[in-house]
């Protein structure tokens, strides 16, 4: 009996960081409507930062093609600045907030499609 509860105490432990703690994956589909609506006016319809309002932002908004530097960003911090903005990850204010406007899905897909700008044509 007391091999038992330590086998299986043992799988809990082993098995326990996947339990609940599943990361959400993201439709890049499902992304790419939302970053229309709330997104291209700065980011640009292509990801490349240059949006109509990007002339006038200080400093200009991120360029999602550029593969070099997404791939310096985490999953965790794109979903944290779509989620709390700029200043939520000590970038800039300009970038707003969308926490309120998507839900923990619609967050996961809007990164899935950031993401998909460097995955094109490869």
């Amino acid at each position: 009996m007391k091999s038992r509860l330590f086998v299986s105490f043992g799988l809990l432990i082993l098995l326990a960081p996947g339990l609940g703690l599943a990361q959400t994956t993201g439709d890049a589909k499902a992304g790419k409507a939302k970053y229309d609506a709330l997104c291209v006016g700065c980011h640009g319809a292509t990801g490349k930062g240059d949006g109509a309002a990007a002339a006038a932002l200080t400093p200009k908004p991120g360029d999602f093609t550029n593969c070099k530097e997404m791939a310096k960003l985490s999953d965790d911090f794109l979903y944290k600045i779509v989620k709390d903005g700029g200043q939520g990850v000590k970038k800039s204010p300009m970038m707003p907030p969308w926490g309120a406007s998507l839900n923990e899905q619609g967050l996961h897909n809007m990164v899935a499609y950031v993401k998909s700008f460097c995955k094109r044509g490869r």
